[in-house]
């Protein structure tokens, strides 16, 4: 049996309920990882999820929490701390998209993309970073995306969100290195979730040619990415920006 690197440590996965983030809540809990995570639409899928991990024999709570709301999220983190005595891990992987041509953008697609994205991620790192320097251990993974990479047409917001993310990564890791925190980020590329379920065949056979790897990535390839940064195998890893994209941001 896989040896449980992460047992009994303590995580935050922000937008847990679907998707990628699903998936790194169900592989941190393989691991013996508590988790808490957040949703804010999606409460039967979410309540579903607690139960299921729950089962495992962790602990595991669901919150509805938005992320725009720095009050809500640190309110969120003292809870946990309180009742499960620390937070080891934080996990940020919230994110919306809102794709349009920057000629028909309006001032709401732009802002709410940066409020959740960019802002969202900021709320929970800064909910989490006194804890981590004071108890001198900690490790952040954002999921960013290569559309911060590489950038992507339509998608001006989004992609402004995940540079920035990426550079956030890359600074905090600095500012962070001497007490024991180390910050790192996965930059998936086309992943099978909600967001691609409607595409046309014809639309994915044109994706499929702009990948090496000539599959669409699964939402268990960046778990696994986020499971290896958070073992003692990345031990000696901090401000990385990896790739999960089948290499279609090779450069």
């Amino acid at each position: 049996m896989e040896e449980q690197f992460l047992k009994n440590k303590v995580a935050v996965v922000s937008g847990g309920a679907r998707g990628i983030g699903r998936a790194i809540v169900k592989k941190l809990a393989q691991q013996g990882c508590h988790v808490t995570f957040n949703y804010l639409v999606s409460e039967q899928l979410a309540k579903d999820l607690e139960k299921e991990v729950l089962n495992t024999g962790v602990r595991c709570r669901a919150v509805k929490v938005d992320v725009k709301d720095f009050a809500g999220v640190k309110a969120w983190m003292d809870q946990i701390e309180r009742d499960w005595e620390k937070i080891d891990i934080l996990i940020n992987n919230a994110g919306i998209i809102a794709d349009k041509a920057l000629m028909m953008m309006s001032q709401q697609d732009w802002k709410s993309v940066i409020d959740t994205n960019l802002n969202g991620m900021f709320h929970m790192a800064r909910s989490c970073i006194v804890k981590f320097m004071k108890q001198r251990r900690g490790d952040i993974v954002n999921i960013s995306s290569v559309s911060g990479l590489i950038g992507l047409p339509r998608q001006t917001n989004y992609s402004a969100t995940k540079g920035a993310m990426n550079a956030f990564t890359k600074a905090l890791a600095k500012e962070v290195a001497g007490y024991g925190v180390r910050v790192n980020a996965v930059a998936p590329g086309f992943i099978e979730t909600d967001i691609l379920a409607g595409l046309s065949d014809e639309f994915r056979q044109e994706i499929l040619k702009t990948i090496p790897l000539g599959r669409i990535g699964d939402v268990e390839d960046v778990a696994n990415c986020v499971k290896f940064l958070l073992s003692p195998a990345a031990a000696y890893l901090t401000g990385q920006i990896i790739q999960v994209d089948g290499g279609l941001a090779i450069r």
